[in-house]
C-alpha cells in the first residue's frame, strides 16, 4: 500500500489525507471534498493551485493550463499532482456552499434499458443502477462511462435528475470513430451491463440563489442543461429563465415537447432555437427561432446578461465563444458555471 500524507487546503480549513498513487483531486472526490474541476485531464486550469509547502509533483500536463514559470513559483493542477509529504495548499478557485456539501465519487453497475436516436447524431442512453441500487448526484453532473470490454471511459453529462431513480439519462453525440459513441449503432445492446462513475463536475443549480438564468447549450450540451430544466420545474422555481439552444438545422432539435411542457411549469421561460445553417422549418416547430449562432443571438437579446447566472455546454468551440461573450458583457466569474469537454478522453 502507498505511503499516505496529509493535506491541509486554505484559506478554507480543510484537511484530508492522500496516497501517493493517488491524485489529489481524485482523493478530494473519494472523500466527499467537492474541489473545482474542469477536463480533470491537465488541459485546463479549473483545479490550478498554489503549493504554499511540501513535496508535490505532476503527472504529463498541458503548459497551457499551468506554464513553465507558473510551475516554478509553485502552481499545480490538482488533477495531476502527487503528494509525497504533507501538504498545504491554496486553493484559488473554490465554491465554499459546495466544498462540503458534494456527493462522494461512486462506482456503479449499470444495465442498458434504452438506446434511442434523437437526431441524426445525438443517440439517448438509459442505464438502471444494479449494483449499487441507487446512484446519487445533483441535477447538471457528469459521469464516466467504461467503454465496454476496455478500461478505458467516457464522460457524459446526465440528462435526468436525481428524483428519477429507476434510470440514469444520457444524450450522446456520435462521433466517427468514437469509441465509446459507435457503440450505440452496433456494440452495445439492450440488457449489456456498463460500469459508471461519478458524480464530476460544477454545472449545478446552487441553494438560494434567486438570480435571473441564462441557459446556453449547444449539440449534446442539451443533456445538463435539460436535467437542470426538469430539476427547476421539479422545486417549483420561480426565477426567470432563458434557455438558447445552438443547432445547425430543424434536422438537428429534439426533446422539444418537453421542454415546452417543462416552460408551463415555470414562471417566467423563453426557449430561443439558435440555427447557424437554416432555419427553414421553424415555423412549424412552435419554437421562437433565429439564424446565426448561439452566441450571437444571446448577444444581440440579453442585454443585462451581466445580472444573471449563466450556464454553459457544449462543443469546446461554443463554450469558447460563450466564454468571451460573458467577459465581454462582465459577468462575474462566480456567475459563470460550465463543464468543458476538451480531452480525447471524452466524447460529450
Amino acid at each position: 500500500m502507498a505511503d499516505a500524507h496529509r493535506i491541509s487546503f486554505e484559506p478554507v480549513n480543510i484537511e484530508m489525507e492522500v496516497e501517493e498513487d493517488e491524485k489529489i483531486l481524485d482523493a478530494a472526490f473519494r472523500q466527499g471534498i467537492h474541489l473545482m474541476h474542469g477536463c480533470r485531464e491537465g488541459r485546463c486550469s479549473a483545479c490550478k493551485s498554489f503549493v504554499m509547502e511540501g513535496d508535490i509533483q505532476m503527472e504529463d500536463y498541458s503548459t497551457f493550463a499551468c506554464n513553465d514559470a507558473e510551475v516554478d513559483e509553485g502552481y499545480v493542477l490538482l488533477c495531476k499532482a502527487h503528494a509525497f509529504s504533507d501538504c498545504t495548499i491554496e486553493l484559488l478557485n473554490f465554491d465554499e456552499d459546495e466544498l462540503l456539501n458534494s456527493i462522494p465519487l461512486q462506482d456503479v453497475r449499470t444495465e442498458v434499458l434504452d438506446i434511442i436516436p434523437h437526431t441524426r447524431d445525438i443517440v439517448g442512453l438509459k442505464l438502471r443502477p444494479v449494483e449499487p441500487a441507487v446512484f446519487n448526484y445533483k441535477a447538471g453532473q457528469y459521469a464516466d462511462l467504461t467503454i465496454p470490454g476496455t478500461t478505458a471511459y467516457r464522460s457524459f453529462s446526465m440528462a435526468s435528475t436525481p428524483t428519477t431513480t429507476d434510470h440514469v439519462e444520457f444524450l450522446i453525440k456520435k462521433y466517427p470513430g468514437g469509441k465509446f459513441s459507435a457503440l450505440l449503432d452496433d456494440g452495445i445492446r439492450v440488457g449489456d451491463m456498463i460500469d459508471l462513475q461519478g458524480p464530476y463536475g460544477n454545472f449545478t443549480l446552487k441553494n438560494g440563489h434567486v438570480m435571473p438564468i441564462v441557459l446556453i447549450g449547444g449539440g449534446a450540451g442539451m443533456a445538463p442543461v435539460l436535467s437542470l430544466l426538469r430539476r427547476l420545474s421539479e422545486t417549483g422555481d420561480q426565477r426567470k429563465v432563458r434557455f438558447y439552444y445552438g443547432a445547425r438545422t430543424t434536422r438537428d432539435l429534439f426533446y422539444l415537447d418537453e421542454i415546452r411542457a417543462i416552460g408551463e411549469q415555470l414562471a417566467d421561460f423563453e426557449f430561443i432555437v439558435c440555427l447557424s445553417e437554416s432555419t427553414e422549418g421553424i415555423d412549424g416547430l412552435g419554437v421562437l427561432g433565429f439564424p446565426g449562432n448561439v452566441t450571437e443571438v444571446v448577444g444581440a437579446h440579453e442585454t443585462e446578461l451581466n445580472k444573471t447566472e449563466v450556464y454553459l455546454c457544449g462543443p469546446p468551440p461554443m463554450v469558447d465563444a460563450a466564454m468571451v461573450l460573458v467577459e465581454q458583457h462582465g459577468v462575474p466569474g462566480d456567475q459563470i458555471f460550465y463543464d468543458k469537454f476538451e480531452s480525447p478522453q471524452r466524447e460529450e
